[in-house]
């Protein structure tokens, strides 16, 4: 007898063509010798193959699953070294959001006047990163979600894709030279830190606050590690099974877009994108002497892109994850109470 109704193993083989797909496609570029190979091959795998055949989706468990772990990942920066250099962060976090109403603002006034957009799709769309809470704003005031999807994911697309490339190509060659070191967790350690992280999971979803695996996750081990109770990480392979997960689900939201629609907004994609991280970066230099932290840090701190890819690929570039995951999640939490407001008064018009 089955321990699971047979309702469960029936999408099961699509799902699993898609993590092998998403699979390949890092092992492709892993080969390459490319930075975040995993997670932009991955990524860039599924996303190609969806614009030519529609690929099943990912249930919740997946994402959840690979935001647990994820989460488990990012959290585990937090040594008690690295937990006494936050009190550096305040002045930067705040140029941060000086940095994203500049971006809000620029790349909204982008696609209303170029792209001839309403003011609230071009404000939902020009939104760095938190894309939930966006689609759900999006959704209540009757906006075109279909393009403000599209503009969304380009973004993230093109810097998880691109972004290793141009900070090294930019002569940000320290990227390389202060990854963690490869110690490995135990496996009560390791259960430890997942049995903590859905505790914490659960917690913050009982307190309806958006994302709320990967923060209780994040939140939980990097308690575990900042105190020194667990010390060391996931094996190498373990990790890029998460780095594939990842970039297999962001690939897969591609799949859910006409090819027509896409096509016709590749254009304006590509110019808010040139607008919004031109704007990003300038405030990044700033933030980093602040901060004391190397430019290309401050860089992945401030690019908009979502919260979990931008802090993974702070993990696999050797970056200090736990400054790039603070931004994002200051500037996640930041976006998704003010969106309502700031929308809140416009109306959808479209053709506007």
């Amino acid at each position: 007898m089955p321990l699971l109704p047979p309702r469960f193993y029936a999408p099961l083989k699509g799902e699993l063509a898609v993590l092998s797909l998403a699979a390949m496609g890092g092992a492709l570029f892993a080969l390459t010798g490319a930075e975040a190979a995993w997670l932009s091959g991955s990524m860039l795998a599924v996303a190609a193959f969806g614009l030519v055949r529609p690929l099943p989706g990912l249930r919740k468990g997946w994402f959840e699953a690979t935001m647990l772990l994820s989460g488990a990942l990012i959290g585990s920066a937090a040594t008690p070294e690295a937990v006494g250099a936050v009190a550096r962060y305040p002045a930067s976090l705040a140029v941060l959001f000086l940095g994203l109403t500049a971006i809000i603002v620029a790349t909204g006034a982008y696609l209303r006047y170029v792209g001839r957009w309403s003011w609230t799709d071009a404000i939902l769309a020009s939104a760095p990163g938190a894309l939930t809470a966006v689609i759900a704003v999006a959704h209540a005031k009757g906006a075109d979600i279909g393009r403000i999807s599209v503009i969304q994911l380009f973004r993230i697309l093109v810097l998880v894709a691109f972004l290793p490339g141009l900070m090294q190509y930019g002569g940000t060659s320290e990227i390389l030279a202060i990854r963690p070191a490869a110690i490995v967790s135990s496996l009560p350690e390791t259960l430890l830190v997942l049995g903590c992280g859905v505790i914490g999971a659960k917690i913050f979803a009982l307190l309806r606050i958006t994302a709320p695996t990967i923060l209780g996750a994040t939140i939980a081990s990097a308690i575990l590690h900042g105190t020194g109770l667990v010390e060391g990480n996931l094996p190498v392979l373990a990790q890029n099974a998460v780095l594939v997960m990842l970039g297999a689900v962001m690939g897969g939201r591609i799949s859910t877009v006409k090819r027509s629609e896409l096509l016709m907004l590749f254009p304006l994609a590509l110019g808010g994108f040139v607008v919004s991280i031109g704007v990003a970066f300038a405030f990044a230099w700033p933030a980093a002497l602040v901060a004391g932290v190397p430019y290309s840090t401050a860089m992945l701190a401030f690019a908009p892109g979502g919260l979990e890819a931008m802090a993974m690929l702070a993990f696999t570039l050797g970056l200090d994850p736990l400054y790039v995951g603070a931004h994002h999640l200051a500037r996640f939490l930041g976006l998704g109470l003010a969106m309502p407001f700031l929308v809140g008064r416009r109306d959808p018009d479209r053709r506007a």
